[in-house]
């Protein structure tokens, strides 16, 4: 059993190194000594890691797509700063695992017990991890199956894994709870919704929930990437008026092809859940003014989405995709319950 120690911060900031006055996630270091537990943080058996979608991409990038590389990435990340914050998009993921120990504060007011299987709902970027070994790395769905503990301090959001969902299935879709949440709250009956990055998994959720939403009156046009075989999934689904494939870098392109196929009206809302830069140009130009985007990839600058609204006149409203909304975990899985297709197409893509 881990040494027990008393009043750690709710927030954490007692496992900061450095540099200090700040909370976890902006920390450059966080202790993740497992050997000692705080009386408010719960210990967690990690069984594996599901590494943010723009994150991952990132380090197959820069590891040549070698399984190896990716390896030595993420554990040299993890020695150097105490849990997977990847330095260059400055994102996490998040992890699923049993629950190994709960501190002495916590006891009584948690509802949960040794040996629980839970997700956690914070990021990756955040959370004291120490990981023992990989055990593999699946290059399809960006989970990284390990050995080793993490911490959950006691203002972190968890959900209990369903026993009727495969934990690999949650994990996938707990990792990106956030987007159809705030789409379901972003979407009005009759819109126009553009949505980047459709094929991917943030995106066949959001745009599952636009096209409830938005109802018959409305109108779903989905973008993939130039030769992306998920379009003819997207497509398959029967979510959207249009599934087109546009380089989402290419912002003059996406707008003259949003502005053919709304007639000229442009998108209420545009929702991008990309895993590259550069695409910030693309969503602004699609948006009618007074229109709304919704920022959900990690991989945006908001330097450059907040310069380029300006430098082209746009008055648009532009969001950060908070991971976090109330009552996203249950809302996400129930998308995956209440929807036969949904749940093979997802099945298919991240229960190998």
């Amino acid at each position: 059993m881990p040494r027990i120690l008393k009043n750690g911060c709710p927030f954490g900031t007692h496992r900061v190194v450095s540099p200090p006055g700040v909370l976890p996630q902006p920390a450059e270091m966080l202790d993740n000594d497992m050997g000692k537990l705080w009386d408010n943080e719960i210990l967690i058996d990690v069984d594996a890691l599901n590494i943010d979608s723009a994150s991952f991409t990132q380090i197959k990038q820069q590891a040549g797509g070698d399984e190896e590389e990716i390896r030595r990435i993420i554990l040299d990340t993890v020695a150097r700063r105490g849990k997977m914050h990847n330095p260059v998009t400055g994102s996490g993921g998040m992890l699923i695992g049993r629950v190994a120990a709960i501190g002495s504060r916590l006891q009584g007011g948690s509802d949960l017990q040794p040996g629980d299987a839970i997700a956690t709902l914070v990021s990756l970027s955040l959370t004291p991890l120490n990981i023992e070994r990989i055990d593999r790395v699946d290059l399809d769905t960006d989970q990284v199956l390990i050995s080793g503990r993490a911490i959950l301090f006691e203002r972190g959001l968890y959900a209990r894994l369903p026993d009727d969902i495969p934990s690999a299935l949650a994990l996938a879709v707990l990792d990106v709870a956030g987007a159809p949440a705030q789409t379901a709250r972003l979407v009005n009956s009759g819109d126009s919704v553009v949505i980047l990055g459709a094929t991917g998994k943030s995106g066949v959720l959001c745009c599952y929930m636009a096209r409830k939403k938005a109802g018959p009156t409305g109108m779903v046009i989905g973008i993939g990437a130039p030769n992306d075989p998920g379009a003819a999934d997207l497509e398959a689904l029967g979510l959207c008026d249009a599934v087109v494939q546009l380089d989402a870098g290419d912002a003059p392109t996406c707008y003259r092809e949003i502005d053919r196929i709304t007639g000229g009206r442009l998108a209420d809302l545009v929702i991008n859940c990309v895993n590259i830069p550069d695409t910030e140009q693309a969503s602004i130009l699609m948006c009618r003014n007074r229109g709304k985007v919704y920022f959900f990839s990690m991989a945006t600058s908001f330097t450059k989405a907040a310069l380029g609204a300006e430098g082209v006149g746009k008055d648009i409203d532009m969001l950060i995709g908070n991971g976090y909304t109330r009552g996203h975990a249950e809302l996400a899985l129930g998308l995956i319950r209440e929807s036969k297709p949904l749940r093979q197409l997802y099945q298919s893509r991240y229960c190998s």
